[in-house]
């Protein structure tokens, strides 16, 4: 069918563009001298300017910097891993990547709360001895199998079983786990026991790879450096050496991780013989960050695009006395004296040099709700002799006699003199010799006796054979006291290295351990505290603080109260390099 075109439309379709108002703008500037053409450029284009920073103002004004996802990070660690595997993992470097390939029911936050992970959800029977979980439906191992209920009994079984020797044995004792389906975990326990729940961040072995394997060959098993769990990170490569022992592990991010993936995208790990060679490979710029290294360790650093984050750990590092093997240490004065003569704060400042915070009891910082953090003020800007006059003092008051001729304290024919034991580590053989000469200070004979640590464990801690033994306690996040002040736990293998035993204590510590309710857990433990200030059975020094030196470009690290190095990726998640601007309808800022 023909349209016909009426002639005048046919006309102006045919007929030449013509662009005369352009033209006509063309001859009126012609018509402007050139000073006056230059001051119109210049208002055109600051007109241009004023528009585009008018559009990056209301685009900022609606906008935020978020993380994005990309970037890479490459650290290195003291020796080489064997046992990537939640039972089993020894090492740092063990523990460093069963943290990140590896999650449990729950995980631990760096503010010390433990919120659900593999599942959706929990509750907790009023007399605190059941606890149901609800596993996620969207909980999947790095081979895309699902979690499911029968891999955490699984777990927990083998972390039971006495030929697998598990390192976390000793948390399941006497649990009972059962599953009603493939999405419920029933855990019951023979009496409430408040630090339980930390105990299910446990990383979860996958079912279907490990069930074939015999207790006998499960240290051996390739699963152990070829692991598949459930967590932030998966293995995606690895190099050994000649002697199969690995040199790198590379992990990448995992996509179904939930409740989001990593922004992260890499993580690799290069694995060193010892400090001396890390630092070296820290300075030369093969690794972006260390951690694990030594106060002395870091006057060797020279990288200036590092930063140096350090936060106390929870441990306690003291001397504790052994009153039934040394009859002078069951003397109160004695006690009191040796524990005035010691300047705390020089030992933070020139042993730990200056990554530490001075104790004055049991208990660590930042582990109590409103704990201060602040140094001990009471020692602090004190005389040198300060220390050994104030011990002088109290053994002449305690009827203690200094012998000017033999230069000893005497009582009842009775010389004080104290062996001190403590291993060969570094940090503790110094602090030993340090706490010898201020206790020298004020008259009293020492011998410091250093023993290699497995010697030391076997033939010293074990038996209990010591007159005072400096030592750490790593104390937990939930602060369960239990196991190194209960009066039972005073041989082996408890570790009540003081030989501790009051009948008040013990029923603090056993009700503080039943209490769910953390702030009345935390009033018994201030009681407690107060009775072992009064019976001084030991001389509480320091706390170390943990060092991890990072790149200046890694944002989002949180460092908490930490119970092991590998504890710095509790939030590796939210760790980041990149950023993006987003609208902030969209999301929430950083």
């Amino acid at each position: 069918m023909d349209i016909e075109i009426p002639e005048d439309l046919r006309e102006k379709m045919t007929r030449p563009r013509s662009f005369e108002r352009f033209g006509t703008l063309e001859n009126l500037l012609r018509t402007f001298r050139p000073g006056e053409r230059l001051v119109l450029y210049c208002l055109t284009v600051a007109l241009a300017a004023s528009t585009l920073a008018l559009l990056v103002g209301v685009n900022s004004a609606v906008s935020v910097i978020v993380p994005a996802a990309g970037g890479s990070l490459t650290e290195g660690i003291v020796g080489p891993p064997r046992f990537i595997n939640p039972i089993l993992a020894i090492s740092q470097a063990d523990e460093d990547l069963t943290q990140l390939v590896y999650s449990g029911l729950t995980r631990a936050l760096p503010d010390g709360s433990v919120v659900p992970s593999m599942a959706s959800n929990y509750e907790i029977s009023k007399d605190g001895t059941t606890y149901t979980f609800t596993i996620r439906p969207d909980a999947t191992f790095h081979d895309g199998t699902p979690v499911k209920a029968s891999d955490v009994l699984f777990t927990v079984q083998a972390a039971q079983n006495p030929d697998i020797k598990s390192p976390r044995r000793a948390d399941w004792e006497g649990v009972t786990v059962s599953s009603p389906d493939e999405q419920t975990v029933i855990f019951k326990l023979p009496h409430a026991y408040a630090p339980f729940l930390e105990n299910t961040t446990l990383g979860i072995l996958p079912k279907h790879l490990w069930s074939s394997v015999s207790s006998e060959e499960f240290p051996f098993n390739p699963l152990n450096t070829h692991p598949v769990g459930s967590g932030p990170y998966r293995v995606s490569s690895f190099k050994t050496d000649g002697t199969g022992a690995a040199e790198s592990f590379t992990l990448t991010a995992f996509k179904q991780f939930p409740p989001r993936a990593p922004h992260l995208q890499k993580i690799t790990f290069l694995f060193y013989p010892n400090e001396k060679a890390l630092i070296k490979a820290m300075n030369a710029g093969e690794v972006d960050s260390m951690t694990n290294i030594s106060p002395a360790g870091l006057a060797s650093l020279k990288r200036t695009d590092s930063v140096i984050m350090h936060v106390p750990l929870p441990r306690v590092f003291g001397v504790f006395f052994n009153q039934g093997h040394s009859p002078a240490l069951r003397d109160a004065s004695v006690r009191a004296a040796l524990s005035a003569a010691v300047d705390k704060n020089t030992l933070v400042e020139e042993i730990l040099k200056g990554y530490g915070a001075v104790l004055n009891g049991p208990i660590p910082p930042g582990v109590l709700l409103n704990q201060s953090s602040a140094p001990n003020s009471s020692t602090a800007n004190v005389a040198k002799d300060a220390y050994s006059e104030k011990a002088r003092g109290i053994l002449s008051r305690g009827g203690w006699i200094f012998d000017e001729k033999a230069k000893v304290w005497k009582k009842n024919k009775q010389t004080l003199s104290i062996a001190l034991a403590t291993a060969d580590a570094p940090e503790l053989s110094a602090t030993a010799n340090a706490i010898a000469e201020f206790w020298r200070a004020s008259g009293v004979v020492v011998d410091v006796h250093i023993y290699p640590i497995s010697e030391f464990n076997t033939n010293v801690i074990r038996p209990r054979s010591y007159d005072a033994v400096f030592f750490g306690e790593v104390v937990g996040r939930t602060l369960d006291l239990f196991a190194f002040w209960h009066s039972s736990q005073r041989n082996d293998p408890g570790l009540n290295l003081a030989m501790y035993a009051n009948a008040k204590a013990d029923s603090l510590l056993a009700q503080a351990r039943a209490t769910t309710d953390r702030r009345a857990r935390e009033k018994l433990y201030g009681t407690f505290a107060a009775a072992v200030d009064k019976d001084q059975p030991a001389i509480f020094l320091y706390s170390p603080e943990f060092i991890y030196v990072v790149p200046k470009a890694l944002e989002g690290i949180k460092l908490g109260a930490l119970i092991t190095p590998s504890e710095r990726f509790l939030n590796v998640a939210d760790w980041y390099t990149e950023t993006e601007h987003v609208w902030d309808f969209f999301t929430e800022p950083i």
